[in-house]
């Protein structure tokens, strides 16, 4: 008997030390993964903000759906995600339910082919040339060619912002509507007639990047308002729930001064704090 409860103590010995000290205490942590759904004009801004922050927080995962503005709003609102992507601001309907915080500004830019002498325009004219009111390239100091007009299709933020700004809203006569801004990018730099509208942070050499009233998007230009057709990047939360640690710690990290430097890098603006 006295065997049997020594062998039957050693083995409880053995149990204990190996679930306490047999393994790192990492090792018994589940990763922590969040989830982001939305814009794919923020696609470079998510992506240098999350490289930055797993680099520093091995045990979390940020995941990105690159499905427009309106699908992220769309997703976070059903909880399907942590945290919604948007190249625009809330509608009041959609802020009765959602919080958001400005992670970053960019400027819309206005490109054209590399063969257009056209180097400036008026936002009136940007206007009128939408609308279908201005159907000539020579109408506004160009050639004489018919303007071809490409834009984003219904459900993005960054069409949403460029016809909120040149109050083109239900006007705009498009040529072609497309569903990412780097195919916006690929159609104006092969078509010499085109005109369209991109995240400047987008903007490749393949195309010409056109003045607005005389100024140039810049860091500088879009920081301090001076440049027109901007829009912010936004993180949108759930109202009154609190995030997960690790969505909340991401988003932390993303609104905070060390982020400033990945949104630069990524072609964005800081906000101004």
């Amino acid at each position: 008997m006295k065997k049997f409860i020594t062998t039957l103590l050693a083995v409880g010995i053995s149990a204990a030390l190996a679930g306490c000290g047999g393994t790192s205490p990492t090792e018994n942590v589940t990763a922590q993964t969040v989830s982001t759904d939305g814009s794919t004009s923020m696609e470079k801004v998510i992506g240098y903000l999350s490289e930055a922050y797993m680099s520093e927080n091995s045990g979390t995962k940020i995941t990105y759906n690159p499905t427009g503005s309106g699908a992220g709003i769309q997703a976070v609102s059903e909880g399907r995600c942590d945290i919604g992507l948007s190249s625009r601001d809330l509608k009041p309907e959609e802020a009765e339910t959602l919080d958001s915080e400005v992670i970053a500004i960019d400027g819309i830019a206005m490109i054209v082919n590399p063969q257009n002498p056209v180097s400036d325009l008026t936002i009136e004219q940007i206007g009128k040339l939408y609308k279908g009111e201005i159907v000539n390239w020579s109408e506004v100091g160009g050639s004489d060619a018919p303007v071809v007009l490409i834009g984003r299709e219904a459900a993005s933020g960054t069409r949403d912002g460029f016809e909120s700004i040149t109050e083109t809203e239900d006007a705009c006569k498009y040529t072609q509507e497309l569903t990412s801004t780097g195919d916006v990018v690929q159609t104006v730099s092969s078509n010499p007639n085109a005109i369209g509208y991109a995240s400047l942070a987008s903007v490749k050499d393949s195309v010409k990047l056109l003045s607005v009233e005389g100024v140039t998007p810049t860091t500088e230009t879009i920081q301090n308002g001076t440049y027109k057709i901007q829009r912010n990047f936004v993180f949108v939360t759930p109202k009154n729930k609190e995030l997960s640690e690790a969505a909340q710690s991401f988003m932390d990290y993303a609104l905070s001064v060390a982020a400033d430097e990945m949104i630069e890098k990524a072609g964005a603006v800081p906000v101004k704090r």
